[in-house]
């Protein structure tokens, strides 16, 4: 049966934008052009759609075909061998579930692994296959943690793939100079090209490169065009200095103290303060030297120590005295101290802090009587100013990276007072271990952990280097055992528990055997804490063993 249709007028400019409405509205609301309200609206609309549709596509123009890509860049370095590169697919593949409340089940969390993996894949120097390439993009972009070593890994391949695909542009921004190739540090003529005509992102990486290699050039790179940079762009500028910083930077970085910017000149403040020989180092000193003292008639009665005789007279301890600045003058701003305090904050405290972290240590011996730092930070404190001072005087061990005073003012591991809220908080201790070596790093963190437990020591354990010694590693494993025949309740040491997987060697699997069974619940024990320990200490094994497989894979020893 042949189907007659309502007919349809000459097409109009807005033809098209007319259809939709009508579809958008309905018939019974909109008629078609050209047809009548009925049952064969509807139809009269389909029939002026597909004639416009075939008017539309006869008017186009064919387009000039695309230029095809260029070919992606050649990776010079070997390829995985073939069980790391199963491997990778595998830890790729997977995908965190749904949050239950907490993490369940005995299975290793492979994504936590992935970071691991990387880091000992480019340790190898090896190149990734090809079709990893872009799970690798995108599991750096939903990770931004991964994109450093996603980024080293994946090599120049994946630069090509962000400049081909919208959601991995983040690797252009990450890259060193935005994905732009660095000149070589012969080539004066393109470094001076790149660092007046550059994008902001590859003039940092410049910076920084050259720093690394040459940190006086960098530095007169930066003397160029200084006085022409935007504030926020100098602050950045001048953040790379920290690379290499020495003496010969005093020059440039006193200019900087005048400059226009609070915190451009905060930062160079900073950063001169790191040099204990530089001639704000000096200023500082003079002005925390009139703030401290030692106070002869003041003074404590000294604590027995376990090796002094309770029948011996313990002598009186000098007491140090504390008179805080009580005003900022213009020549201690121009030097960086901030006079405005934040909020709950007294100004004489605010002010007193700032010059006393950045003065150089070695003030304070000359200063308190030739003491050395273990005996000056054993002194008492008047007028409830020791935790003030005790928390600038960690500042100051942190900026100028000194080990000895770190080690005055971290204490004995042991001591009552390191597991509580001191005058040295466990963050300013974490900072402080970070000026230790390693294994003095382990070991302190171990001795803290015997003797107050695990609930304090997460912050610490996040600054000891991977994978813990033996006898850090020891003393994790046998407090959360304790924890475990306590009956504590287990979801609390979850952290502990993960950091553990990722950062215990993985020798130490097969002393943790014993710990698989379910064990007894006390009396008093969490509800099913038997059952969660069990299983944790199952995923730890498990993951350490995996662990040990990566690297074997790698050809890690």
């Amino acid at each position: 049966m042949t189907r007659t249709s309502a007919p349809v007028d000459a097409p109009v400019a807005d033809a098209w934008e007319g259809l939709v409405t009508t579809a958008l509205l309905g018939t019974d609301r909109r008629t078609p052009p050209g047809s009548r309200p009925g049952p064969e609206a509807p139809v009269a609309l389909l029939d002026a759609a597909a004639t416009e549709t075939v008017r539309r596509r006869a008017g186009l123009r064919p387009a000039r075909a695309a230029e095809r890509p260029q070919a992606a860049p050649e990776d010079p370095r070997p390829p995985l061998p073939p069980a790391a590169a199963r491997r990778l697919a595998l830890l790729l593949a997977d995908r965190p579930g749904p949050s239950g409340g907490g993490r369940r089940g005995a299975a290793p969390d492979l994504m936590e692994l992935l970071p691991q993996w990387l880091a000992a894949a480019n340790s190898h120097g090896f190149g990734p296959p090809p079709h990893t390439l872009p799970a690798l993009l995108d599991a750096a972009r939903g990770r931004t943690d991964l994109r450093p070593a996603v980024l080293e890994f994946a090599g120049p391949r994946a630069l090509w793939l962000a400049r081909l695909n919208q959601d991995w542009r983040f690797a252009l921004r990450s890259a060193r100079g935005g994905g732009a190739a660095l000149p070589h540090v012969d080539d004066d003529e393109r470094t001076q090209q790149l660092w007046q005509e550059g994008l902001f992102a590859e003039r940092v990486a410049l910076l920084s490169a050259l720093r690394s290699r040459e940190p006086a050039s960098a530095r007169e790179l930066l003397a160029t065009t200084w006085a022409t940079e935007r504030a926020e762009d100098r602050l950045m500028f001048l953040d790379s200095l920290r690379s290499g910083l020495g003496p010969d930077d005093e020059p440039f970085l006193e200019q900087a103290l005048a400059d226009r910017s609070r915190n451009v000149r905060a930062t160079a403040a900073e950063l001169l303060s790191a040099l204990p020989g530089s001639a704000l180092a000096a200023r500082m000193a003079v002005r925390a030297e009139a703030c401290v003292a030692v106070d002869h008639t003041q003074t404590a009665q000294a604590t027995p120590t376990p090796t002094t005789p309770t029948t011996q007279s313990t002598q009186p301890t000098p007491v140090i005295a504390v008179e805080a600045p009580h005003e900022c003058d213009p020549a201690m701003e121009r030097d960086g101290v901030v006079a405005k305090a934040p909020a709950g904050r007294g100004e004489r405290s605010w002010w007193f802090g700032q010059l006393i972290e950045a003065a150089p240590l070695g003030t304070w011996s000359r200063r308190l009587g030739g003491r050395t730092p273990r005996e000056i930070v054993a002194l008492p404190v008047a007028d409830d100013w020791q935790g003030e001072l005790h928390a600038a005087w960690c500042r100051a061990a942190v900026r100028q990276r000194d080990a000895e005073w770190s080690r005055a003012l971290l204490g004995d591991p042991s001591a009552p007072e390191a597991g509580g809220p001191g005058a040295v908080s466990l963050a300013e201790r974490a900072k402080l271990l970070g000026t230790l070596s390693a294994a003095e790093r382990a070991e302190w963190v171990a001795g803290f952990i015997a003797t107050h437990g695990l609930s304090e020591a997460f912050q610490l354990l996040g600054v000891c280097a991977v994978p813990w010694s033996g006898p850090l590693g020891r003393a994790v494993v046998d407090a959360l055992n304790i924890a475990r025949d306590a009956g504590s309740y287990p979801w609390s040491f979850s952290g502990v528990m993960g950091l553990a997987e990722r950062c215990l060697d993985p020798s130490e699997a097969g002393r943790l055997d014993v710990l698989l069974a379910v064990p007894d619940e006390p009396e008093n024990a969490s509800p099913g804490a038997g059952g969660y320990w069990a299983e944790a200490f199952q995923r730890l094994v498990t993951t350490l063993r995996l662990r040990a497989a990566m690297a074997a894979e790698l050809g890690a020893p």
